[in-house]
Parts: C-alpha cells; structure tokens; sequence
C-alpha cells in the first residue's frame, strides 16, 4: 500500500530489502515443526503507472526446516487454500480452499 500502489519504486525495493534481511532472524525463531506461509492478497508492478492492481497473481512461498524442499505448489485456485492448510495442521476443516499440507509436510 505504501509503495506498490504509490508507485514508489525506491520505496518498494527498500521494503523488500528490508524483509529480506529478516528472514535469517525469523528462520532461527522457527522450531523443527513450523512452517512459514509467505504470500500477498494480490501483485503489483511499482513501476507500472496507476494505482490499481497490475498482477493476477501472487507469490506463494512455503518454508519449513523439517517441510519438502522444491514442491511446486502450482497456480491456486484461491487464496482460501492457505487458510485451509493452516486448519489443516491444527485438524479443522473449513468450508473454502484446498489445503496443500500433505504436499509440504515431511
């Protein structure tokens, strides 16, 4: 919101240096079982003139120390499927989304 949709292109790669940089300090608090969804609610090029969204789709990454390494997670057909994997591992079921759980968990 603060540099995508502003397009503030300088603004933007300091953000993801920024987050970048935490990664190691957030990797290091994970014990051997979590797991670490990152993603967006959608894309956007900063460099893209406008403020609308510019991107159909958004990036889905799956960390874990003891997750599979390399699965291709696909194109989802929803956000809903993350929130469906989260209740998943806790043995819920929600009424929307596919969970992707036993595609990352070892």
């Amino acid at each position: 919101m603060l540099y995508g949709h502003r397009r503030d292109t300088e603004g933007y790669a300091r953000a993801l240096e920024h987050f970048d940089a935490s990664l190691p300090q957030i990797e290091a608090a994970m014990s051997e079982g979590d797991l670490m969804i990152i993603t967006a609610d959608h894309g956007n090029d900063p460099t893209f003139p406008g403020t609308d969204h510019t991107r159909e789709y958004a990036p889905l990454l799956v960390y874990g120390k003891n997750a599979r390494a390399g699965v291709n997670l696909g194109t989802r057909d929803s956000l809903a499927d993350i929130g469906q994997t989260v209740a998943d591992n806790f043995g819920l079921k929600l009424t929307a989304g596919e969970s992707f759980l036993s595609q990352v968990r070892v």
